[in-house]
């Protein structure tokens, strides 16, 4: 087998060459105690690659596939559909070149992608520039934390508590590394955004405040209220999107005052994938602050013979020559990520964008006032896109795995978010996107009444 190569005589010869009785002999080094003195237990013997691919096949079956269940999954990965011709014009050729295009004359596929990419993005973020794309959201939110300490050479983070808590944590877990001051708060199951505690919390060592848009619970923030307290302590507005095709139906970060947008890209073009990989979003509404942005940027530029071309123009991360001194150390992006949203972006054009965005409204509104019949159930959200959260007075941990025993995916229960708040146990996050039908919506909600009985 190919991941097997070297035979007997194989190992032999290289033993000889090394002057090694045997290849225990390599293993003098690690402890007696720490060696393996035969098979691991519990894990089965090699087998054939036929007998080791029927083995997990047969693995497999045991999930519940999104394609065959009634799917209301959300909470910063959202099932939506994804075009054939998006996976087939990224396996062209033009586009398979080097990972990191240094070198324009062999990657204009690439470069021409990514310049046209970082235009959507900006006009879909309201921004006046973004880059080439980051590894994921949560780390692009932390970058963006980072940029915000930058330009405003201060130490305190203020965090929405509707922030993702998986975004949360990931700016906690860095800032131990910079020392910067987090300042978080508890979610609360209300209606509306807590926009006035949040503000409350904002001082003058603030270096950046993060709200989520919508938020981790469905609601719309009023953006240009909290851009304002921000602006006027000296503050930037960071802004953190989930789900880009809400900006299809709902006003864009940059319009409201957000002075860095962040998000996940995964929405448009990226099917679910079981968790990656997917794509980070970032843009700045402002360009003086580009030369602190992380990632690189591509720009249009003429050759030598007048004709249009492209360039990587920044990098501003500076990893390879300055290191400590960078603004940035993140060594990666999401190029075929980056390029499959591209690709689906322009199928949809501008105008496809808002039927999809309207689509998934529709859907959601239906699903909202359906399930707001289920006895015991209740609506929390007053406004949404295509996720809201609903209380079902009881932990919805069970009731979720009492629907998946169903062959429904119902949501996500906030005690799987927030397993140290009893307050939030009760309370179910429920998504609706355009591939969500009104049959998959009576099937939820006939199931809710049984389990809730």
């Amino acid at each position: 087998m190919r991941y097997l190569p070297l035979t007997d005589a194989d190992r032999s010869a290289m033993l000889e060459k090394i002057g090694a009785p045997d290849v225990d002999a390599l293993f003098v080094d690690v402890p007696e105690a720490a060696r393996l003195s035969g098979p691991i237990e519990g894990l089965p013997m090699h087998a054939s690659e036929m007998a080791v691919e029927k083995h997990m096949r047969q693995l497999s079956k045991k999930n519940l596939a999104a394609a065959d269940a009634a799917f209301f999954l959300g909470a910063g990965a959202y099932r939506h559909h994804v075009p054939a011709s998006v996976d087939h014009i990224i396996q062209r050729g033009e586009f398979l070149t080097a990972y990191t295009p240094y070198q324009p004359e062999i990657a204009q596929g690439t470069l021409q992608m990514l310049f046209e990419f970082q235009t959507q993005v900006a006009r879909l973020y309201g921004c006046a520039v973004a880059n080439a794309s980051m590894y994921d959201g949560s780390t692009a939110c932390w970058e963006a934390v980072a940029m915000a300490g930058r330009v405003t050479r201060k130490k305190r983070v203020v965090l929405s508590g509707a922030l993702h808590p998986h975004y949360a944590e990931v700016v906690k877990t860095m800032a131990k590394f910079t020392e910067d001051e987090i300042a978080h708060a508890r979610p609360a199951l209300q209606a509306q955004p807590d926009n006035d505690g949040l503000i409350a919390r904002i001082d003058d060592q603030t270096s950046c405040v993060v709200v989520q848009y919508p938020d981790i619970l469905g609601r719309l923030p009023d953006l240009q209220q909290i851009a304002d307290a921000a602006h006027e302590r000296g503050a930037l507005l960071i802004v953190v999107n989930t789900e880009p095709v809400a900006l299809g139906a709902i006003k864009s970060p940059g319009e409201q005052g957000a002075d860095i947008v962040v998000g996940e890209g995964q929405s448009i073009g990226v099917g679910l994938q079981f968790g990656g990989p997917y794509l980070g979003l970032f843009a700045v509404r402002d360009p003086k602050h580009v030369r602190q942005m992380p990632g690189r940027l591509c720009g249009e530029t003429q050759d030598a013979e007048g004709k249009r071309g492209f360039v990587l123009t920044l990098s501003t991360r500076e990893q390879h020559i300055r290191r400590e001194k960078a603004t940035s150390n993140i060594c990666t992006n999401s190029g075929l990520c980056a390029l499959a949203f591209s690709v689906h972006m322009t199928l949809l054009g501008e105008k496809g964008l808002r039927r999809l965005a309207m689509e998934n409204h529709r859907l959601a509104c239906h699903a909202a006032d359906r399930l707001a019949k289920v006895p015991g159930v209740s609506v929390l959200n007053d406004s949404f896109f295509n996720e809201f959260t609903v209380r079902l007075g009881q932990d919805a941990r069970k009731v979720v795995r009492k629907l998946a025993d169903r062959g429904i995916l119902g949501g996500v229960s906030l005690g799987r978010l927030y397993p140290d708040n009893e307050e939030l146990a009760d309370g179910l996050l429920v998504a609706v996107t355009e591939t969500t039908t009104e049959e998959d919506i009576e099937t939820l909600a006939s199931a809710l009444e049984e389990v809730l009985a």
